[in-house]
């Protein structure tokens, strides 16, 4: 029987005479108690026994309580459609609990009251506990006021002022007693947040000598962050020194690991980053620093060539260093792959050393580590040259972990990169038209929303730059500095690593990406021309493209009937070196000096003329007249002979032009023309100058 206790000895099962019979007419109902059963200790007649709490016993019935026959009455069912009639109880039971009231448990079966009052008293001590810890009133002072400074929008200049001087009073001599609790340091970034510059400096003077330890703390890590933000040239010198021999300790830690990126990343100067970056290349160079005045230099190679005795040391260190992170997963931090990059530069070529790094790049399953290094200038750099080194396994490998993010590295400043590279090293041209080309320009025919992707991409500083590489090549006009001189470092390695001719692997690009570009531009010159890098887009796309190219030039050519706002847009000085560009049939060679025609000939110049012929004069003495000089110029233009008579019989409207002031160089002109333009305004602020295009086309007419 539960919640019994044996005193004596056992207790005999009860026989069948013992037990009190009942008959179903006889058979009372159980008194329904409507509060807590009170322990209650009863003793029976042959043993005795220790009950539960949950029992009431009583003799014979062996712990089963029968009611009397005073409690004994018939029970009545209700009628059909009657509510049964409430039973009138006592207000109050003995233990102080309304009847029919039943005290309403807790979760752990208690009563509420009882719960609450625990809950109470657990407060309580709480409380007590966090009054007897050092600076308790200061540091509950301080929370009150950060409290209200935290909504900024709530509080009053004057009252600010106020609270930030009384948090200043508070803190002022015990800034470290603050910033190594979870709580208390949002107090000390709040008040550097609102601090002037010599309360900053206090704060990060009192702190100095605890920045390692600020850096490891789960929440402290933070507060760096906001001194060196918020802080001068004296702060950062102060507090980025004071990571020096603990980079190798401090970039496996889980919480300093982030600070001292975010610290190499965006707030070292370049001989501090040097400092910082030296120490992954052993202890000897965490604990001996350049003395002197000459700057540090992390620059391995350059170190190697001083010191070759010291190159099996200095490659481990780092190569075990790298490894550890790589396999923590943790390789998003910028001085990982800076020193990754060192050690790859930096490697004997065609050796072991290679295969096993670029093994290291592809072990990781999930792709983590190729995905954080696209997007930083080093890390860029490292993929690039791990594909121009690589094998065609290690391509195909490499381009599969960027498949489902090759849109967002298009858009990146040295995500693109990878992209040129892949044009530019991998022999398979039918695995790069059906994996990015579909990414990034979707598929033919293409839907309205594909072309709205495609103009924000055509649009776009960096996207565009994916989309006419293989159209313009290694061209200046395109290509920033930085492409430029990782496109001419990896032409130099496939030399020896790819087979197929370069010119052949980019004509089959050009065929793969054309059909669409072309149905784009067809469908969307409107809009491109609105923009400068539209109209550029447009060009080089025509000069370059293979196929059916007239529905596109076609499309081009009838925006000068378009809508006055086209045709504004068509006065623009983009839209004007597009138009040129376009007649001339080819682009300019800077080396050579003279016109590259495209393969096979465009025939612009005959569809231009045919659609301005009515209107030739205005523009050879507006905005466009550059235009105009171009069909005289361009090869293979039929209408040259009617062009030149249009013109003689209106030559005083063209002198007109040529001669009138104007202030500056005209829109239309080309770049040179446009530096020719000012510095002619350099040396004389009221020079003015005529229509350039103008005057070159009556210079052509006199001859």
């Amino acid at each position: 029987m539960a919640g019994l206790k044996r005193k004596d000895g056992p207790i005999s099962k009860p026989t069948g005479d013992n037990k009190r019979k009942k008959s179903k007419k006889e058979a009372p109902q159980l008194k329904k108690t409507t509060f807590a059963l009170q322990l209650q200790e009863t003793e029976t007649d042959s043993d005795p026994v220790v009950e539960s709490d949950t029992t009431e016993h009583s003799g014979e019935d062996d712990g089963v309580s029968w009611p009397s026959d005073e409690d004994e009455r018939p029970i009545e069912l209700p009628l059909k459609n009657q509510k049964p009639r409430k039973e009138k109880v006592d207000e109050t039971s003995d233990g102080g609990v309304p009847l029919g009231k039943e005290p309403v448990a807790g979760k752990d079966g208690k009563n509420a009251s009882s719960s609450k009052d625990a809950h109470a008293k657990q407060k309580f001590v709480a409380q007590e506990r966090k009054a007897a810890k050092p600076n308790a009133d200061s540091i509950a002072r301080s929370k009150k006021i950060w409290e209200r400074l935290r909504r900024k929008s709530h509080v009053p200049l004057a009252e600010r002022k106020e609270l930030v001087a009384e948090l200043f009073e508070i803190i002022g001599g015990r800034v470290k007693d603050f910033v190594f609790k979870h709580d208390s340091v949002r107090v000390v970034q709040t008040a550097l947040k609102y601090a002037n510059i010599d309360q900053r400096k206090m704060i990060a003077r009192e702190l100095k000598g605890e920045y390692r330890g600020l850096a490891e703390s789960r929440y402290a890590k933070f507060l760096i962050g906001k001194i060196l933000v918020h802080g001068d040239e004296e702060t950062r010198d102060m507090v980025v020194p004071e990571h020096y021999g603990h980079v190798r300790h401090l970039i496996k830690h889980p919480e300093a690991s982030w600070i001292l990126d975010d610290i190499y990343r965006g707030i070292a100067t370049p001989a501090q980053k040097a400092n910082l970056l030296r120490e992954w290349y052993g202890a000897e160079f965490a604990i001996f620093k350049t003395v002197g005045k000459a700057s540090p230099s992390a620059d391995l190679k350059r170190l190697l060539e001083k010191h070759p005795e010291k190159r099996k040391t200095i490659m481990r260190s780092l190569n075990d260093l790298i490894n550890a992170l790589v396999q923590k997963k943790t390789t998003g931090f910028t001085i990982l792959h800076d020193a990754m990059l060192e050690y790859f530069l930096n490697v004997q070529p065609e050796s072991e050393e290679v295969t096993d790094f670029i093994e290291l790049l592809k072990g990781d399953e999930e792709g983590d580590l190729l995905k954080n290094l696209a997007f930083t200038k080093s890390g860029a750099r490292l993929v690039c040259l791990a594909l121009a080194h690589g094998n065609a396994k290690d391509r195909k490998l490499i381009l599969k972990t960027y498949k489902s993010i090759l849109q967002t590295l298009a858009y990146d400043a040295y995500g693109h990169q990878l992209l040129l590279t892949i044009y530019d090293v991998m022999d398979d041209t039918v695995l790069i038209s059906k994996t990015i080309f579909p990414e990034l320009i979707g598929r033919d025919p293409l839907s309205d929303d594909q072309n709205q992707t495609l103009l924000r991409s055509a649009t776009n500083l960096n996207a565009r730059i994916a989309l006419l590489y293989p159209f313009s090549g290694s061209s200046k006009a395109i290509l920033p500095d930085d492409d430029l001189a990782i496109i001419n470092e990896t032409h130099r390695i496939r030399e020896n690593t790819s087979k197929k001719d370069p010119e052949i692997r980019r004509k089959e690009l050009v065929k793969s990406l054309s059909p669409s570009l072309l149905s784009f531009i067809t469908a969307s010159a409107e809009t491109l021309v609105q923009t400068s890098f539209g109209c550029q887009f447009i060009t080089e796309v025509l000069l370059g493209a293979s196929g059916e190219r007239e529905p596109a030039l076609n499309a081009v050519a009838v925006l000068v009937h378009g809508s006055p706002e086209t045709r504004a847009f068509l006065n623009s000085p983009a839209a004007g070196r597009m138009l040129k560009s376009l007649v001339l049939g080819g682009r300019f060679n800077p080396k050579t000096k003279a016109i590259e025609l495209a393969d096979p000939p465009l025939g612009f110049h005959d569809m231009l003329y045919a659609t301005i012929r009515e209107e030739i004069v205005d523009w050879a003495t507006g905005n466009n007249s550059f235009v105009v000089l171009g069909l005289m110029e361009a090869t293979g233009f039929s209408g040259t002979s009617s062009l030149t008579k249009a013109l003689r019989q209106d030559k005083v409207i063209l002198e007109k032009a040529a001669n009138e002031s104007m202030p500056g160089p005209s829109q239309g002109e080309s770049s040179s023309s446009a530096k020719t333009g000012c510095k002619l305004q350099k040396k004389s602020k009221s020079a003015t100058v005529g229509n350039r295009g103008t005057q070159l086309l009556l210079s052509k007419l006199d001859k």
